[in-house]
């Protein structure tokens, strides 16, 4: 096994000790980290290697990560200090909750489900919108030791059934809907059709009721073999419930990565090494503490929203906004300046996604100055690659730092970061910037040998991955080590390719099946993309790699338009001439070896809730291939709109 080349890195400066402490003092680096959270038996151990390549942190340690997101604040005299906001921009109403009612309603909610039998070990599924009763219901489950699987709201039945039968759940919690821009989401037939399909006898349903929906409790009263009750009454009848002891290694929850098919991949996070990963890094990556605001645009069905709407705002003290609403739409470009403006927050945590959406919408970003934002001091992006032109746009717009920074559903915070927090370190464009401490980031070859700096490669990470990471897959340890931890012996690998360069900074170039080999040269097409990127009428975009009988693969560009721009008409000069313009970018930035020509103009590019681009999707259909469309994607339309100009050519 290769060894860890400190060169790699920075050497000095708070972040250099803190990462190389990270890797040759774990324990020590970890069980410091693991004060500041309250132990009902603190523990002596950090990292237990006893079954690798299955690691386990903190196997002595006793504690409730509920206790510590609330309870212990309220008893140390921050009771009335605001826990959390939902903002709905659906309703128009904003609620905020302090310490101590959130922590009431918790400890009311998990009396409730103990009443139905609920307790340490027994899993419970979330069905629910953007509405504060979903991180209650994650929470509530963590007090009573259960273990949770949020499943995004608006899932089609046969995806809630499948998960249903991975995590055999006792009780469902839901409600009677989602709110969408446009319409409304019936939650209710869809929970009941997925109990029928279902092969696991779910016992009990708690409903919350929304107003608005046609669907009501009664209508699936008699479905599915569970019995139905309503929310309210089941937690006005309880008594509420106190925190209850689980080990650090005891599972808090199993989330379900997107995009899968036949048997779901559930990702299993555990209670201790979760909560100390996550306070770590409330204060030394995002630089925030008690009493400060935090506002994480996402949904709580996908980690980060479990990361960094509910768990990591609450087990530092901090304020975290719950935003129901879209970037654009709802009503405006500017949704997400008005939620910073209103509620103070100092952190911004969003998907480039949907900062390519307000560009699109608003690209001089005129709706920005209707509102004061002096309170942010830093944009964090995730969730796919941040392209450097919308990277660009977004600093000059807000000048403040705009910092990309990666991980997975897998790792549950981040891989690499720039940990401001610590110390602002310079931002690179189009980089993650630097491996977080306690991850030691290697670039392997085909073969697992570590390349020079500045090469692309596989991007793996050394084991054992820090605490907070996944422990395994749900009921199948096996499955986890073919999937993850075999391709490089002694190493996870991410899935992902890029480079590490000179300074350490780690550049994630897409996912390693978005390589395209032209006569022989890799191309990543995060590197085609940041090219085409650069042109000024561009969006947002796309390039896949299309099959072709003489170079093997050639790239194809997809195209998003700005805002206020119409496409030339096909055939026309004015065509020609913008696609020449596209075409000389990708030159410029990547150079003749691309030999990009293809190039299509769209309305929309499809993507999942999520906002990742389904590449591999769009490839299969552009060579013929059979293909099954993930039931994660936003719109289904858009990949029907696709389909001519994704018919397959020679």
């Amino acid at each position: 096994m290769a060894t860890h080349d400190a060169s790699t890195t920075p050497t000095t400066g708070a972040y250099a000790d803190a990462h190389a402490r990270s890797l040759s003092d774990p324990d020590g680096f970890w069980l410091e980290a693991a004060q500041a959270i309250d132990w009902t038996t603190p523990p002596t151990q950090a990292v237990d290697d006893s079954d690798a390549p299955l690691y386990r942190w903190f196997p002595d340690g006793v504690m409730n990560t509920a206790y510590n997101c609330l309870d212990r604040h309220v008893a140390a005299g921050r009771g009335d200090a605001v826990a959390l906001i939902h903002d709905s921009a659906m309703t128009g109403e904003v609620t905020e909750y302090t310490y101590a009612q959130l922590t009431e309603k918790v400890a009311a909610l998990a009396g409730a489900l103990a009443a139905e039998g609920v307790g340490k070990g027994d899993r419970v599924l979330i069905y629910l919108p953007m509405i504060a009763e979903a991180p209650i219901a994650m929470l509530a489950c963590a007090r009573l030791g259960a273990v949770h699987s949020v499943v995004f709201g608006g899932f089609a039945p046969k995806e809630l059934a499948t998960r249903i039968d991975d995590a055999a759940p006792d009780v469902v919690l839901t409600c009677s809907g989602g709110i969408e821009p446009r319409r409304r989401v019936e939650y209710l037939p869809a929970v009941a059709e997925a109990l029928e399909e279902a092969r696991h006898t779910v016992r009990t349903v708690l409903v919350h009721h929304r107003d608005g929906f046609e669907s009501s409790l009664q209508d699936v009263s008699e479905r599915g073999g569970a019995q139905w009750k309503d929310w309210g009454e089941a937690v006005a009848a309880a008594e509420p419930a106190a925190p209850v002891d689980v080990r650090a290694t005891d599972p808090l929850y199993v989330l379900y990565t997107s995009g899968t098919t036949g048997k779901p991949k559930g990702v299993v996070r555990d209670n201790g090494g979760h909560a100390v990963a996550l306070r770590w890094t409330m204060e030394n990556i995002y630089d925030v503490g008690p009493g400060e605001v935090m506002f994480t645009a996402s949904d709580v069905g996908w980690v980060v929203g479990h990361s960094y709407i509910v768990y990591a705002p609450l087990l530092a003290g901090a304020t975290s906004v719950l935003y129901e609403g879209k970037p654009v739409g709802t009503p405006d470009a500017g949704a997400f300046w008005r939620v910073i403006s209103q509620h103070g927050a100092k952190s911004f945590f969003t998907a480039p996604t949907a900062l390519r959406a307000i560009r699109r919408a608003d690209p001089e970003g005129d709706l920005k100055d209707r509102y004061d934002l002096s309170c942010l001091k830093v944009l964090y992006a995730a969730g796919e690659r941040l392209d450097p032109e919308t990277q660009k746009w977004a600093e000059e717009l807000l000048d403040i730092p705009v910092i990309d920074h990666w991980w997975q559903t897998e790792t549950g915070w981040a891989v690499a970061a720039n940990p401001v927090g610590l110390e602002l370190l310079p931002v690179k464009t189009g980089s993650a910037s630097v491996p977080s401490p306690g991850y030691d980031v290697v670039v392997l070859d085909g073969m697992g040998e570590p390349v020079e700096a500045g090469v692309e490669g596989n991007i793996a990470v050394r084991l054992p991955m820090p605490p907070g990471t996944l422990q395994t897959l749900w009921g199948d340890d096996q499955r986890f080590i073919d999937s993850y931890l075999s391709a490089f012996e002694g190493h996870y690998a991410t899935g992902d390719s890029g480079i590490v360069d000179e300074d350490g900074y780690v550049f994630v170039l897409g996912r390693t099946d978005d390589v395209i080999n032209v006569s022989g040269h890799r191309l990543s097409t995060g590197v085609l993309e940041a090219a085409l990127a650069t042109h000024p009428a561009v969006a947002e975009c796309c390039v896949i790699g299309l099959a072709d009988d003489f170079k093997g693969q050639r790239p194809a560009g997809y195209v998003v338009l700005k805002s206020g721009m119409d496409a030339p008409e096909p055939g026309s000069e004015e065509e020609t001439t913008l696609f020449d313009e596209f075409k000389q970018a990708v030159r410029r930035g990547v150079g003749p070896v691309a030999d990009f020509r293809d190039v299509a103009i769209v309305e929309a590019l499809p993507k999942t809730r999520s906002g990742k681009i389904l590449r591999k999707t769009m490839r299969q259909m552009a060579d013929g291939e059979e293909y099954t469309v993930p039931s994660t994607i936003e719109d289904p339309s858009v990949l029907d709109s696709l389909k001519p100009l994704l018919s397959p050519r020679g």
